[in-house]
């Protein structure tokens, strides 16, 4: 609707990505890379004679059982990608291989529980929205319906969990028809936003838990059942770890420091060998504001200083602490008073058991606090602890790893593992080597002499304890995966154009890194050494200024920004691109078309493209059912290149899925062979 009255304000905060917050003086990737590299090497032949295999040999071909592939093109074992490369396009749809087919399934807004509302954009209310899909799907997971394995069962019936990032809130509220906004703008109506239209927002963000099952068609639909469920901006959840109880997280609405609501930003995910599920929340920190003297917790996030923060929650028309909680700034004689201690209670990974609705989610303090990308889990070892690692999205930031004090026992495994632990941050030296730096109270300096007063401020400060012991700067660590036969751990460096004309070098030509590499080690000994050996995977970009097993990507393989990464149980590399909406299909990105996925055999050398996705859009999220022929891929805000003068015309540039919608629908991509067979294969 329109409002001719009143007096209309656009505010847009930009893409929601932090702001370049690490000014430490610690090492830059880069800089470690250009050491590394024998400088003979490349001017002999190029980047490529330094890339895959630093010491000679890969990661992978050091095994033994692989040794034979060490090499591009030469098989030894078999053959994991088996379709043709399909080219990047522009246009507005998806593609696949010949004999692959796909539908879609749980657009943003089907209903899926409690009086199931029929999905409108411009009718749906908050409330309508917490009964529906979330909006901007990301990473998810397929639990088979027996609910004894996160990766055994049913590959018919069974539990989708699925995050949902962000919003757009311009196709999201009938108010917004008509205005010139972009996809980050929201209005302010007399410096004020509508209190429902912020609810949907809150709503439309957070998790799904939705039973779906493949039908005697072959289609899959969604299935009623007592177990689907939203976990949105304003769920209760228990607050678990060295953190709970700590005087940095009391608030008006927990002054004893154990609860909080809701969770934001939901990016990549984890699956618990226990059969439960992990949510990251990632680029929360814009979606707060405080203008007062911000403490360091703040400022080493980049909670937002001056007028609003990311949606302007907390300028709701309705007086409630559910929106007031997004102002940071003091209000009160303490702390818990007010919501000056709320940007802490996010920027953790949250626990959700998909089979119990009545459960409440855990926030998991004990992994640390920064932009989790997501979750990844080396195979459980029955007696040893379990180890997970984590990627920290933005520019200059780290990555993680954690080892759970207590072993892994199948018969009583549970989140309580993710409570006692050791947290490290990845340090790589320039001679391939790397290490693990403990994050605890007392050792390495994280003393009350330099600003650490308990294992619970090193966690809510878990950037400065990073920067305080010296890890390694990295270009935007987002998605990892942990190889299942060999256990190396790959991890996406989406790209970082932050890198200056000084750092240039000729292992590293880049002046700014716009496209983005794949990195990848090997733990010394067991998954919970302390130490570990690395190199470069995959660099990606054009044909001109890429590298991969040897030699420049060609037109079958150039991607840049790989971002979601996952391997299937046959060891099959899944790769996906999140190229910004700001460049895609715009200057010497063009080449690349969409964004799109590849699929990677590490040990025969194989990489080509396998999906390209429609206009504007992200692919992310992957997973498959137990027979693995059945795919599940995400495409994220699809028509977010949709300017605002278009939007204001109403030329939006993408209607998918549907031709005849008003506006487009993130969605789930249901893919499979026309002969049955596995996807890849």
């Amino acid at each position: 609707m329109t409002r001719p009255t009143q007096e209309v304000n656009i505010i847009d905060r930009g893409e929601g990505d932090e702001p370049l917050s690490n000014t430490s003086n610690n090492a830059h990737f880069a800089d470690i890379l250009d050491k590394r590299l024998d400088r003979r090497s490349l001017l002999q032949g190029s980047l490529s004679a330094a890339l895959f295999g630093f010491f000679g040999h890969s990661l992978l071909s050091s095994s033994p059982a692989l040794a034979a592939g060490s090499s591009r093109g030469v098989a030894s074992g078999p053959q994991l990608v088996g379709f043709d490369a399909i080219a990047v396009h522009a246009r507005d749809e998806v593609t696949l291989p010949a004999g692959y087919r796909h539908q879609v399934l749980v657009p943003w807004g089907e209903p899926i529980s409690g009086r199931m509302p029929a999905f409108d954009p411009l009718t749906n209310t908050g409330a309508d929205q917490a009964q529906q899909m979330g909006s901007h799907h990301d990473g998810m997971h397929f639990y088979p319906i027996e609910g004894q394995s996160p990766y055994e069962g049913s590959s018919e019936d069974g539990l989708l969990v699925m995050n949902h990032e962000y919003v757009e809130p311009r196709f999201m509220h009938a108010s917004a028809r008509g205005q010139s906004l972009n996809r980050n703008a929201v209005p302010l109506f007399n410096g004020q936003r509508p209190a429902d239209e912020v609810l949907k927002e809150m709503h439309a963000h957070g998790v799904s838990v939705v039973r779906i099952r493949k039908q005697a068609n072959g289609e899959w639909q969604v299935v009623a059942d007592p177990r689907n469920r939203r976990i949105t901006g304003t769920t209760e959840m228990q607050i678990s770890g060295p953190v709970r109880g700590s005087d940095l997280i009391k608030t008006r609405f927990s002054p004893e420091g154990t609860r909080t609501r809701g969770t934001l930003n939901n990016c990549a995910h984890g699956v618990t060998p226990w059969n439960t599920y992990l949510t990251c929340e990632e680029n929360w920190a814009g979606y707060f504001i405080n203008t007062a003297t911000q403490p360091r917790e703040q400022r080493r996030y980049g909670v937002t200083r001056e007028g609003t923060s990311r949606y302007a929650w907390e300028k709701a028309d309705q007086a409630s602490d559910l929106y007031q909680r997004f102002n940071a700034t003091p209000q009160a004689a303490q702390a818990t008073e007010d919501f000056r201690n709320e940007p802490n209670t996010f920027g953790w990974v949250v626990e959700i058991d998909p089979f119990n609705p009545q459960s409440t989610p855990i926030k998991r303090t004990a992994l640390g606090r920064f932009a989790h990308e997501g979750v990844v889990f080396q195979p459980p070892v029955e007696g040893q602890p379990i180890v997970c690692y984590s990627g920290d999205d933005a520019r200059f930031e780290y990555i993680y790893k954690f080892v759970s004090a207590q072993p892994y026992h199948q018969a009583t495994a549970g989140g309580h593992l993710l409570d006692h632990g050791t947290l490290y941050v990845a340090r790589f030296n320039e001679d391939g080597s790397g290490e693990w730096l403990p994050l605890v109270f007392g050792m390495g300096g994280l003393s009350a002499e330099n600003g650490f007063h308990s294992q619970a401020d090193v966690l809510v400060n878990t950037r400065l304890a990073a920067d305080f012991v010296g890890a390694t700067k990295m270009d935007r660590p987002e998605w990892g995966a942990v190889h299942p036969q060999t256990g190396e751990v790959y991890f996406t460096l989406t790209n970082n154009s932050r890198r200056t004309e000084d750092q240039l070098h000729p292992a590293n030509p880049r002046a700014a890194n716009d496209w983005g590499q794949i990195i990848r080690w090997r733990e010394a000994g067991t998954a919970q050494a302390t130490r570990f050996e690395w190199d470069l995977f995959i660099m990606a970009g054009p044909e001109g200024d890429s590298q991969f097993a040897g030699a420049p990507l060609n037109q079958e393989q150039i991607f840049n920004s790989p971002d979601g990464l996952w391997f299937d149980r046959q060891g099959r590399l899944w790769i996906q691109t999140d190229m910004s909406e700001s460049v895609v299909n715009t200057g010497k990105w063009a080449e690349f078309g969409n964004n799109q996925m590849l699929a990677c055999d590490p040990v025969n050398l194989v990489l080509k493209r396998f999906l390209v996705g429609p206009i504007g859009q992200e692919i992310t999220g992957v997973c498959s059912t137990p027979d693995q022929k059945t795919l599940f891929v995400n495409v994220q805000h699809p028509g977010a290149t949709t300017s605002a003068a278009e939007f204001a015309a109403g030329q939006i540039n993408s209607h998918w899925p549907s031709t005849a919608a008003i506006y487009p629908r993130s969605g789930t991509l249901v893919i499979s062979r026309e002969d049955g067979r596995i996807v890849g294969s």
